[in-house]
């Protein structure tokens, strides 16, 4: 399978949206994402007009695709930079300057190729190109091990801190982190 891995355009937000709401229909939606279908699907237009934006450009967020020959997207990934001293999503004090990977989504009939690896690859070089920043890190839930797997094979490694899932707190979220190479 051909495709290119690049980042999202402005101007692509109905795409970006697409992509979400086809990514919260997924079977592992519920332990993927911190999102429900019915959430993202209420949101205004112009929420998705800032999300695409936001993430085009600049040195907070990128949101990267993989998109076939025909122009059909296969995948996404965003990388989010947390600045140290700010407040993560789980509710703890960021201690370093990091970028955390987080909405990665890939079509069934794109996953177990190279897809997955490409749009980490992007994201990774991209939080890496900045300055002072030191790590890549990531969160999975406890019973995601498709993607635990993945993320150890490209080389993110447990860091040992667990956390609640913000939706059923007896349920956890582990921490992976990936160093500057």
């Amino acid at each position: 399978m051909d495709f290119v891995v690049r980042a999202v355009r402005a101007d692509e937000w109905a795409a970006v949206k697409e992509l979400r709401l086809e990514a919260l229909r997924d079977e592992v939606a519920p332990i993927a994402f911190l999102e429900t279908y019915e959430t993202a699907l209420g949101r205004p237009d112009s929420f998705w007009r800032d999300r695409a934006a936001g993430a085009s450009h600049g040195g907070a967020a990128r949101q990267f695709v993989a998109v076939d020959e025909s122009g059909r997207w296969l995948g996404t990934a965003v990388a989010l930079v947390e600045e140290a001293g700010t407040e993560d999503f789980f509710g703890h004090t960021v201690e370093e300057r990091q970028a955390q990977i987080v909405g990665v989504y890939v079509r069934p009939e794109a996953r177990g190729g190279r897809v997955t690896s490409e749009l980490f690859s992007a994201a990774c070089a991209w939080a890496y190109s900045l300055e002072g920043l030191g790590r890549v890190r990531l969160h999975f839930h406890q019973d995601n091990a498709r993607a635990e797997g993945f993320y150890r094979k490209f080389g993110f490694v447990r860091t040992g801190r667990a956390v609640p899932h913000p939706d059923d707190p007896s349920e956890v979220e582990y921490e992976m982190v990936l160093d500057r190479p």
